[in-house]
């Protein structure tokens, strides 16, 4: 007889266990070797975060299109070694009290120190990290940073990602002058202008390096092929709450496009009065109008993320 009670009671408790099952999210952030974290939709990747002690900064690539394929690239595609350091999308800054973050030959160096929080919420997925901005001369921090990645799921493929940012300081640290920084987005090879036949858009209805080049903005559009007769592109988008927005946008035609948050006047960050900033990135399918872009920067401009990036628990 009793080799039928553990039977039974399994067929008995069965409908409670799977009552108190979870439906698995859509999107999740999925650790990985080597200080690596994977945006992983339906279990295929879109983004994947690269934080590891030995790089210069930490950085996103690939940046997966609609159609499956990465819409950046690592470097540039003719200029390999000067410019080592466009790395997909990534955040630096070119002045920070007279030291640069943008190059990989500089002695600035932003340091992932550790990880706060992984948050799954069915469509979107978050990871919030700290890190250190090192001056390399002394060894010392200038800033700390405390970044939340944040990826939500759209219709047909797209997504948008949105990188908030706040720069804290023990002393007074100037942001200097520059069109460098802080955020870059080094597009695909057959993307660009000039590799590809892609094309340059901003919010002001101009085009190209040309026409967009140090002009504000509240968003840039990068569109072009990525496979034969297949076109999707990256757009991005300046908050509307940053310092000096609409940001000027420093872009060219060989597949390059950057926010600059300093281009007319510095910044200053002090221990009472932290640095809080935040981008986004519309990847997208074809080449959508510039109405439907207004509209997906109104709806960046009016997320609301999970957790307020200043919100420690």
């Amino acid at each position: 007889m009793r080799r039928f009670i553990a039977p039974l009671m399994m067929f008995i408790l069965a409908p409670q266990a799977q009552a108190q099952t979870k439906p698995v999210p859509q999107l999740q952030a999925v650790p990985q070797p080597a200080h690596q974290i994977s945006f992983q939709r339906a279990g295929q990747e879109i983004a994947r975060m690269h934080f590891g002690p030995d790089l210069r900064r930490p950085f996103l690539f690939p940046i997966i299109g609609p159609t499956g394929r990465s819409l950046t690239r690592m470097g540039h595609p003719h200029d390999p070694e000067g410019h080592s350091h466009h790395n997909s999308v990534w955040i630096s800054h070119n002045d920070v009290n007279g030291v640069s973050f943008w190059g990989d030959k500089t002695k600035g160096r932003i340091a992932h120190q550790r990880i706060e929080k992984i948050a799954d919420e069915g469509d979107a997925s978050s990871v919030i990290t700290h890190h250190a901005w090192i001056d390399e001369t002394s060894n010392k921090p200038l800033l700390l940073e405390r970044r939340r990645t944040q990826v939500q799921l759209l219709e047909k493929g797209e997504w948008l990602l949105i990188l908030d940012l706040t720069l804290t300081a023990k002393d007074e640290i100037a942001l200097g002058k520059t069109p460098f920084g802080p955020i870059g987005v080094r597009m695909a090879k057959t993307i660009g202008v000039h590799d590809g036949g892609g094309t340059i858009r901003n919010s002001n209805g101009q085009t190209n390096e040309k026409e967009v080049f140090w002009k504000r903005a509240k968003w840039v559009d990068y569109s072009g092929q990525i496979a034969n007769r297949v076109v999707e592109g990256i757009t991005l988008m300046d908050h509307p709450d940053n310092p000096h927005h609409p940001a000027f946008f420093h872009v060219r035609d060989d597949g390059w496009m950057g926010a600059a948050l300093t281009f007319e006047a510095p910044i200053k960050i002090t221990p009472t009065q932290p640095l809080h900033v935040r981008y986004g990135l519309y990847v997208h399918a074809r080449m959508p109008s510039r109405e439907e872009l207004d509209k997906h920067w109104q709806m960046f401009a009016d997320v609301k993320l999970v957790e307020p990036v200043g919100k420690k628990k």
